[in-house]
């Protein structure tokens, strides 16, 4: 298998994992009113043929370790299941994601489900495995945390702005009864998003560590990153087909689908759910790889997933200038954008210096 020799290649790697995760929930905001539910088939497809090409290809090439057949091969039972466990915890976390968004927007679902997992897997990755210098790598938590934050309150104040402007609108056209029952319905939505996204942050924080549990053990038991992916890919998809079942027939937002509405999306509606999984995935290993302890390279778990877990302010940037979430947005925002953007990079830049500092020994 082809593994990283320098860290540098590592770090392209990370920033390479926090492109794909922060990019590709526009694949769905490109499938137009296509439920998350029907869009979330074509992911898992997409994110179980990357984790075979990828496998069958890096995976098997190069002559370092075990290839990625034979890395399964020789695998434990329980580091395999280890793999489906975080799979299935990640799908879910990730199902849940998607639905805060459509109930409640990425205001809502990015900085609290994404913030909330970048806090329980950045420590519970560094006490299983405590690779780099704990004290550059809480600082750098704690930097794009504030980011996050900040990115929050930006987003509440120009949804603020937004929903005043709609409420002044509504004042020349309704009654105040009306204002009014929609007011309770906007508080109902929001909550019902904060939940959702809650829920979501916890098992987002959790799936990683499942997955560093399946890689634990050495050559000839523990799996390796292609082999790890392809496993935590078979969970994703098999677990899909369970979730949807619940969300469809009891759906967080709109009314109750049944399967054969999937046959009635168009070519390009499928075709983005897969591009979706194929992006992630693709992310997913590069971080798997990243990560990989090696004589050249020692990453650690905990730097590479907090690195990965940034996709939080790409995801944001994606908001701001593609899809133009902040339009008309006031002197303050933008500050405050900017703000977050200094964050961001200042919390990178500690994160991916934790490694080459070493133990802080």
């Amino acid at each position: 298998m082809i593994l990283p020799s320098t860290y540098t290649v590592a770090l392209l790697l990370m920033i390479f994992t926090m492109l794909c995760w922060g990019s590709w929930a526009n694949t769905f905001k490109l499938s137009g009113k296509w439920r998350f539910e029907l869009f979330y088939f074509d992911y898992a497809i997409g994110v179980l043929i990357m984790a075979i090409v990828v496998g069958l290809t890096f995976g098997s090439m190069g002559d370092k370790l075990l290839t990625f057949v034979d890395d399964i091969t020789v695998a434990g039972k329980q580091k395999i299941a280890y793999g489906l466990a975080g799979g299935v915890v990640f799908n879910l976390a990730n199902m849940l994601l998607v639905a805060a968004i459509s109930v409640a927007g990425m205001a809502v679902a990015f900085p609290i489900g994404i913030g909330l997992a970048l806090i329980i897997g950045v420590v519970w990755n560094y006490i299983l495995e405590p690779q780099g210098n704990p004290i550059l790598l809480g600082c750098g938590v704690v930097v794009i945390l504030g980011a996050i934050v900040v990115d929050a309150i930006a987003y509440q104040r120009n949804a603020a702005r937004a929903a005043a402007d709609d409420a002044a609108a509504a004042a020349l056209e309704g009654s105040k009864s009306d204002k009014k029952v929609k007011k309770g319905a906007s508080k109902r939505k929001a909550t019902k998003g904060i939940v959702l996204s809650l829920i979501s942050g916890v098992l987002m924080g959790s799936f990683y560590p499942l997955v560093q549990m399946g890689r634990e053990g050495g050559v000839g038991y523990g799996l390796g990153p292609y082999a790890i992916a392809f496993v935590f890919a078979i969970g994703v998809f098999i677990s899909t087909f369970v979730f949807n079942l619940y969300f469809m027939n009891l759906p967080v937002h709109g009314k109750p689908i049944r399967i054969s509405a999937y046959f009635h999306g168009t070519v390009k509606q499928h075709l983005l759910g897969i591009a979706g999984g194929l992006i992630w995935c693709a992310g997913a290993i590069a971080n798997f790889v990243a990560s990989e302890q090696s004589q050249e390279v020692r990453v650690g778990p905990a730097a590479s997933y907090a690195f990965g877990q940034g996709a939080t302010m790409v995801s944001a940037l994606w908001g701001l200038l593609l899809w133009k979430e902040f339009a008309g947005a006031g002197k303050n925002v933008r500050m405050l954008l900017a703000v977050m953007l200094i964050l961001f990079v200042g919390g990178l830049a500690l994160i991916s210096l934790a490694p080459v500092v070493g133990a802080g020994k």
